[in-house]
């Protein structure tokens, strides 16, 4: 079974930058697609920026636009998701995980990370 692992979250002051990374224990395929989400105390899981592993191509919700950008390694099967000009709305805890199938919906993704914790203080 695949596992995905996030890490790099942490405190940061809003204005400040971060950058999670989303580690797979198997191979991710041209074909998979790595999303990341995040869920606020209180409030549903929501999309934040996908990437399609084998184009590279990307997709990012209106609320991140300009501030944060989805990468991927390739060879090591590793996705980042670096974010810069944070806000206190942007904390939450942030999962990345694979679909086979292009969406922005979590309902598609079938393999989920257990989370890592991001705080933008003022």
């Amino acid at each position: 079974q695949v596992e995905l692992v996030e890490s790099g979250g942490g405190l940061v002051q809003a204005g400040g930058s971060l950058r999670l990374s989303c580690a797979s224990s198997g191979r991710i395929y041209s074909s998979h697609l790595i999303g990341w989400f995040r869920q606020a105390p209180g409030k549903e899981r929501e999309f934040v920026a996908v990437i399609r592993w084998g184009y590279g191509t990307t997709y990012y919700a209106d609320s991140v636009k300009g501030r944060f950008t989805i990468s991927r390694v390739q060879a090591e099967n590793t996705a980042y998701l670096h974010m810069n000009n944070l806000k206190t709305e942007n904390t939450a805890l942030y999962y990345c995980a694979r679909a086979n199938s292009y969406d922005t919906s979590p309902k598609t993704y079938s393999i989920w990370g257990q989370g890592t914790q991001v705080t933008v203080s003022t």
